[in-house]
């Protein structure tokens, strides 16, 4: 029998952080008084991310950075590859913004 995997939602993908970051937060034996000392974020702030409220992109990263995975944020949005050394060449100047799209 072979199953697939159906896309996960931000919903899920959200809930999934905020259960990852609490588990390797207790992995790593951390209050959460300690990791809110550790990465700047307020104690209520941080309970409520664990609890899967929303928290800042500057959050996230400041609670990612104190529990040591914060270069796994680096891989959420690959260059891309290119498949020619002009594609390499645009791709080393990067763009400001995307093209428009023509209308017919």
């Amino acid at each position: 029998m072979i199953y697939y995997m159906l896309p996960k939602t931000a919903a899920e993908v959200h809930d999934e952080i905020a259960i990852s970051a609490r588990a390797r937060r207790l992995a790593k034996n951390i209050t959460q008084e300690d990791l809110a000392e550790q990465s700047g974020v307020a104690i209520a702030t941080l309970r409520r991310f664990e609890n899967g409220g929303a928290v800042s992109l500057a959050t996230l990263l400041a609670i990612a950075e104190a529990l040591g995975t914060l270069d796994a944020f680096s891989d959420l949005f690959p260059m891309p590859e290119a498949s020619s050394l002009d594609e390499l060449d645009e791709f080393s100047q990067l763009r400001r913004r995307a093209a428009k799209q023509r209308t017919r």
